[in-house]
């Protein structure tokens, strides 16, 4: 928890997502805990950037799929604008590239809904206190990416500049199509050039590039 929390000893949080039930829940289960308040909610990207960083709340829990945007790129632009803010994903899709885009942008968390109510309570105080949790199903692509990390850094040596920064997009949590638009290449180059830097590196996904990406810039 940063200092201000804890000199409060409280954690304030903001809930973003699409669904008023879902938002409406949540904040029920958060608040019975004597430490939590929630002190805002958001249904889109757009509510969020516009909401967020005026209130400045502790933790942020942030739905992976919203209408105009997703939970990834709703942590990436709001740490930006909010220091120290910490965000937890929250959301109904175990899928291995949207952990590896939530840890990207700088996730916290990553959690699934059917999470029981005190385990949601206690990823939100433990985030809040400067700690990770990603649920052991939806983060077993992030274990996997951190083994051999000495052995991937002398791979690295092996890729082409342009390898490389497909290699850093990927870990800021662009899609190909993303990437092709930044660098001025086709969707299918993209695609050609991720596939060579998956085989030099000895790894079988992108979700494992995005992670291993994030570690390096994070170093």
């Amino acid at each position: 928890m940063d200092h201000a929390a804890a000199e409060r000893g409280s954690v304030r949080v903001f809930l973003v997502d699409d669904h008023e039930v879902v938002r409406r829940g949540v904040a029920e289960v958060l608040e019975d805990d004597p430490v939590i308040t929630v002190v805002g909610e958001a249904g889109s990207v757009a509510e969020a950037l516009a909401r967020v960083p005026a209130v400045r709340p502790d933790v942020t829990v942030v739905d992976m799929r919203l209408p105009d945007g997703d939970g990834a790129e709703v942590c990436r632009r709001l740490r930006e604008r909010v220091p120290g803010l910490r965000c937890l994903v929250l959301t109904s899709f175990p899928d291995e590239d949207a952990v590896a885009a939530a840890a990207a942008a700088g996730a916290a968390g990553y959690l699934l809904k059917q999470v029981r109510g005190s385990a949601l309570v206690s990823a939100v105080r433990t985030v809040a206190d400067g700690g990770t949790l990603f649920d052991r199903d939806a983060g077993a692509a992030a274990a996997a990416a951190r083994r051999r990390p000495v052995e991937r850094d002398r791979r690295l040596a092996l890729l082409t500049e342009q390898e490389r920064t497909v290699l850093r997009l990927i870990g800021e949590g662009l899609t190909n199509r993303q990437i092709g638009a930044r660098m001025g290449l086709a969707e299918k180059t993209v695609k050609n050039y991720t596939s060579h830097l998956l085989a030099k590196l000895g790894l079988e996904r992108r979700t494992q590039a995005a992670i291993l990406a994030t570690e390096l810039r994070d170093r």
